[in-house]
C-alpha cells in the first residue's frame, strides 16, 4: 500500500510539473510576425487540450491519493 502512495505522489508531482510548464507556455505573448502567430495559435490550441487532459488526470490521482490517507 505505502508503495501505490508513494506511485501515486509521485505521478501527482509529475503532472503538477507538467502543468506548471504548460500554462507557462500558453501565458507567453504572440509572435510580431503573423505567419509565426499563426503556428502559435494552433500551438495554444493543443497544449490548452493537453492542459485539460493532464487536470483530469490530476482530479484522478488526487481522488485515490484521498482514498488511501
Amino acid at each position: 500500500m505505502s508503495e501505490d502512495l508513494a506511485a501515486l505522489q509521485e505521478k501527482k508531482q509529475e503532472l503538477e510539473e507538467r502543468l506548471e510548464k504548460i500554462k507557462a507556455d500558453i501565458g507567453r505573448g504572440l509572435s510580431a510576425d503573423s505567419e509565426e502567430q499563426a503556428i502559435e495559435l494552433e500551438n495554444r490550441d493543443v497544449l490548452m487540450e493537453i492542459a485539460r487532459v493532464t487536470e483530469e488526470e490530476l482530479a484522478s490521482v488526487n481522488a485515490k491519493l484521498s482514498e488511501l490517507e
